[in-house]
C-alpha cells in the first residue's frame, strides 16, 4: 500500500532547511566577521584621529603654560577639538596642582579655576598616564566615551600639567549599528530570493526522486510496464536511466521467475514422491500434494511447524543429524489396522560455501517394498528351512548306509526308503517353487475351453476312489444334475482340487469322509471339499494361503507337505476370476469353497 511522504517530512522540505541554514549560517558568520571587523576599524580610526589631535594639544598646551596665557590655551583647544563636530570632544588643560585652566566646553566654563580630582589625572601629573585611550560608559547617560590623560612637560623634562581628553564614541557605534541594520535587510531580502530559488532546486532534485519513488511502488505490485522521465543529463538523470535499465532487467527477471516457479510447482503437484522443503531452524515452508497425501496433513497445517515432528523423529534423531545424513530414514506411520512404511531421503539446501539455509525431505512410500522384502526374507528363511530338513535327513541316512548298514538287510531298504521319500520330498518341494515362480512372473498362460464341471469333478473323485481303497476313507459326492459349462484351464483346476483333496484326505480320520459338492451360486459355480479332520484355529485361518504357511508343521512334514499347495492353488483360481476361501472349526473340520464363473448351464448347445 502506497503511503503518502507528508511536506514536512519530505526530502524537499529537508533540502530548503538545509540550504536555508546553510545561507543563515553563511551569512552570520559574514555579518559576525564584518561587523567586529568594521566596528574595530572606525573605532581605530577615530581613536588614531583623536591621538594626534591630543599630541597636537599635549605640545601646543606646554608652551602656554609656560607663559601662563590661559586665554590662548582655550582658543588652542577649541581649534584643536571644534564643538560644531557631531561628536564635539571634551579637552582640558590641568596644571600641576590639579587646577583646571581651560576647556575646549563651554559649558566648562564654571568649572575654570577649580580642581578635579580624576584619577587619571592625577596619574597623568605623576608622570604615569597610561599608554592608551580607554573606553568607559558613563552612568549618567549610558553612553561610552575614550579617556586619556597626558602629561604635559617642560623643556627640560618637568611635568608642568595635563591634557585630558573625554571623547564621545558612541557616534561610531551607531554608525555600526546602522550598517548592521542595512546588512541584516540586505540578508532578509538575499535570504527570501535565495529560499525561492531553493525551493525551485529542490523541486528540480526531489521531482526525479518522487518519480522513481513512485515506479519502485508500482515494481513492488508486479507493475514494469512504465518508466521513469529522464529529465537531466547529471548525476540524477543517470540515476533515472539506470532506474529505467534496472526495471527491464527485473522485468526480465520476475518473468523467468515466474515460469519457473509454475515449472516447479507443476513438477512438485505431478511427482510421485513426497517434497518437504525447511529453513534453517526445520520449519516446514514447502509441502508438495504427495506429502500431504503421505502424511495425512495439509500444507497450511503444518506450516512453519518444525518437521522433526511431523516425520515423528523428535525422539530419535536431531535436526543437526539430518544435515549431514547420507542414508534415508525408514519412517514407521503404520496402525492396527494396516501397515505403512515411508523413506525419507534428506539433502541440504547451500549456497555454494555458504551456510546451511535448510534441506529438503524426499518421502517414498515402500510399504509395498517393504512388504516384498520381508517376503523375501522370509521366503528364502523357509525355503532354506524346508531344504535343509530333507537334506540333513539324507545325509545322515547316506553316513549311516556308508558306514555299512547298506550290508544289513533288514536296515538297507528301510534307509533306501527313507532317503528315496526326501528326495520326492526336495523334488515336490523345487516343482512347486518353479510353479510360484513361473505365476509371480506371469509365465503361464491359460489354455481355456469349454468344460462341463460336474463331469469334470467325477472324474478327478474317480482317480482318488482307486487311492483311498486300503485308507478307508469316503468321498461324498453332491453335485448337481443340471450341466454347467465352465471355462477353464482343465489343468490347472486339476491341479488345483488336487492339492485340495490331498490336504483333505492327509487331514482325515481313518473312516472319515471326505464331502464334494457343486452348486449354483448365482452367476458363479460354487465347489466345496469337506474333510472331518482336527480343523484349523480362527486366527490360522486368514493365513493359510500364505506360502510356506502350516498349521500343524510337524504333521504336515510327516504327511509330506510343502506349504505351497494352497498359495498355488489361490494364484490359479485368481487367474480365473475366481475366488477360493476356507471355513473351518477347531476340531470339527474344514471346508475349501471354490468358485469359478460359468458361461451357461443346460445342454452344450
Amino acid at each position: 500500500m502506497e503511503q503518502k511522504v507528508g511536506f514536512f517530512k519530505s526530502i524537499r522540505f529537508k533540502l530548503i532547511v538545509i540550504y536555508v541554514l546553510l545561507i543563515v549560517i553563511a551569512m552570520m558568520i559574514v555579518s559576525v566577521y564584518f561587523l567586529r571587523e568594521l566596528e574595530n576599524r572606525l573605532v581605530g580610526n577615530y581613536t588614531t584621529v583623536l591621538k594626534d589631535r591630543a599630541k597636537m594639544a599635549q605640545m601646543t598646551a606646554a608652551e602656554y603654560l609656560l607663559d601662563s596665557d590661559n586665554a590662548e590655551l582655550e582658543i588652542m583647544l577649541k581649534n584643536i577639538f571644534p564643538a560644531e563636530s557631531d561628536a564635539p570632544v571634551r579637552a582640558q588643560v590641568i596644571s600641576k596642582d590639579n587646577t583646571i585652566l581651560a576647556s575646549s566646553f563651554d559649558d566648562d566654563a564654571k568649572f575654570i579655576g577649580q580642581k578635579t580630582n580624576k584619577p587619571i589625572i592625577k596619574r597623568a601629573l605623576d608622570a604615569r598616564p597610561f599608554p592608551e585611550f580607554s573606553l568607559r560608559l558613563k552612568p549618567k547617560d549610558k553612553r561610552r566615551y575614550l579617556v586619556q590623560a597626558m602629561d604635559v612637560r617642560a623643556g627640560k623634562g618637568e611635568v608642568i600639567g595635563a591634557v585630558y581628553i573625554e571623547a564621545p564614541v558612541e557616534h561610531v557605534y551607531e554608525q555600526v549599528q546602522d550598517i548592521n541594520r542595512i546588512f541584516v535587510s540586505g540578508t532578509v531580502i538575499a535570504l527570501i530570493i535565495t529560499s525561492a530559488l531553493i525551493v525551485l532546486l529542490a523541486r528540480t532534485i526531489t521531482l526525479p526522486i518522487m518519480d522513481i519513488r513512485k515506479q519502485a511502488l508500482r515494481m513492488g505490485r508486479g507493475d514494469f510496464s512504465r518508466q521513469v522521465r529522464v529529465y537531466s543529463t547529471d548525476e540524477i538523470g543517470e540515476l533515472a536511466a539506470s532506474f529505467n535499465e534496472l526495471t527491464s532487467k527485473l522485468h526480465v527477471t520476475t518473468l523467468m521467475r515466474d515460469r519457473e516457479q509454475k515449472r516447479l510447482r507443476s513438477v512438485l503437484s505431478h511427482m510421485t514422491d513426497g517434497v518437504i522443503a525447511t529453513d534453517q531452524s526445520g520449519s516446514i515452508i514447502l509441502l508438495n500434494r504427495r506429502a500431504e497425501e503421505l502424511l495425512g496433513v495439509s500444507l497450511k497445517h503444518v506450516l512453519r511447524k518444525p518437521i522433526m515432528s511431523v516425520l515423528r523423529l523428535e525422539n530419535t534423531h536431531r535436526l543437526v543429524d539430518l544435515y549431514h545424513r547420507d542414508k534415508p530414514i525408514l519412517l514407521d506411520f503404520s496402525t492396527d489396522e494396516e501397515s505403512f512404511m515411508i523413506e525419507a531421503n534428506f539433502s541440504t539446501i547451500q549456497e555454494e560455501e555458504g551456510p546451511i539455509n535448510g534441506f529438503i525431505a524426499v518421502l517414498h512410500d515402500v510399504t509395498e517394498k517393504e512388504k516384498i522384502e520381508r517376503e523375501r526374507r522370509e521366503f528364502v528363511a523357509n525355503v532354506s528351512h524346508e531344504l535343509r530338513t530333507p537334506l540333513t535327513t539324507l545325509k545322515s541316512y547316506l553316513e549311516a548306509l556308508a558306514d555299512g548298514a547298506l550290508s544289513d538287510e533288514e536296515i538297507a531298504p528301510r534307509f533306501l526308503e527313507v532317503t528315496q521319500n526326501e528326495t520326492e520330498r526336495m523334488i515336490r518341494l523345487v516343482n512347486d517353487l518353479l510353479q510360484l515362480s513361473k505365476i509371480d512372473a506371469k509365465d503361464y498362460r491359460l489354455t481355456l475351453s469349454s468344460v462341463e464341471l460336474g463331469a469334470f469333478l467325477h472324474g478327478v473323485i474317480d482317480r482318488f476312489d482307486m487311492i483311498v481303497k486300503d485308507e478307508n476313507i469316503t468321498f461324498v459326492r453332491r453335485i448337481a444334475r443340471q450341466p454347467l459349462y465352465v471355462r477353464m484351464d482343465a489343468d490347472k483346476v486339476t491341479q488345483v482340487l488336487d492339492n485340495v483333496i490331498s490336504n483333505a484326505m492327509k487331514y482325515s480320520p481313518k473312516g472319515g469322509n471326505v464331502v464334494v459338492t457343486l452348486l449354483q451360486r448365482g452367476k458363479q459355480a460354487q465347489i466345496s471339499i469337506s474333510d472331518q479332520g482336527l480343523g484349523i484355529p480362527k486366527e490360522a485361518q486368514e493365513k493359510v494361503f500364505d506360502r510356506f504357511y502350516r498349521v500343524d508343521k510337524a504333521r504336515a512334514r510327516n504327511v509330506g507337505g510343502t506349504g505351497l499347495g494352497l498359495a498355488i492353488a489361490q494364484e490359479y483360481i485368481q487367474a480365473h476370476d475366481g475366488e477360493i476361501w476356507i471355513s473351518s472349526e477347531y476340531q470339527k473340520g474344514t471346508t475349501v469353497y471354490i468358485t469359478l464363473p460359468y458361461t451357461f448351464k443346460g445342454g452344450r448347445g
